[in-house]
C-alpha cells in the first residue's frame, strides 16, 4: 500500500503514513455517514457531542497493515469492541478505506478515551496509526513509529516513538 509520491529510499513506514494521510475517514451517527479529514476539525463530532474533549479512531483490522484473513480480523474487531464497551467511553462505527476503495477498514470513533487509555488499545491490536484530536483542534494522527526523516515535521502528525 506504498503511496505513487513517496521516493523509494523513505521505507515501509513512510509509504503507509502517506496512504494513511491521503485515506478517507468516516463515522456513522443517526444512520448518516461523516467524514473526518486529517488537519481539518470535525463540527459533526463536536456538533452530535458537544461536551467532548477527545475523539478517536481506531481499528483491531490488519495489523501495521499486514494483511490477514478477515476471520481473524472480525474476531480481534469483537474483541476490541468488548473492550470499547468495558470502557464505558461512547462510541460509533467507523471506518477508513483507499480513494479507490482498494483497501477498507472497520473501526471505531471513540469520545472522551483518555489518550494513555486509547494509545494502549491501539498497541494492544497492534495499530501503527490512529486518529485523536481534541474536539476544538482539527483531527491528528499518532503514529506508533519513529518519524522517518521526510515526516518528522508533518503538522498533522503525532509520532509515539522518538
Amino acid at each position: 500500500m506504498q503511496a505513487p509520491h513517496v521516493s523509494p529510499g523513505e521505507g515501509r513506514i513512510a509509504g503507509l503514513v502517506h496512504a494513511y494521510l491521503a485515506a478517507e475517514y468516516r463515522w456513522e451517527c443517526d444512520g448518516e455517514w461523516l467524514d473526518l479529514r486529517i488537519g481539518a476539525p470535525a463540527p459533526a463530532v463536536r456538533a452530535r457531542y458537544p461536551s467532548a474533549r477527545t475523539a478517536g479512531l481506531l481499528s483491531a483490522w490488519n495489523p501495521h497493515s499486514v494483511a490477514r484473513p478477515d476471520s481473524v480480523n472480525r474476531a480481534e474487531d469483537e474483541r476490541l469492541q468488548a473492550d470499547l464497551l468495558d470502557s464505558g467511553c461512547i462510541f460509533r462505527p467507523a471506518f477508513s478505506s483507499a480513494t479507490n476503495r482498494a483497501w477498507r477498514e472497520p473501526s471505531w470513533l471513540v469520545i472522551d478515551m483518555a489518550v494513555g487509555a486509547f494509545d494502549a488499545l491501539s498497541r494492544r491490536f497492534g495499530q501503527l496509526g490512529t486518529l485523536y484530536w481534541r474536539t476544538d483542534a482539527s483531527v491528528r494522527m499518532r503514529i506508533d513509529a519513529p518519524a522517518p526523516p521526510s515526516l518528522a515535521g508533518h503538522p498533522d502528525l503525532d509520532w509515539l516513538q522518538n
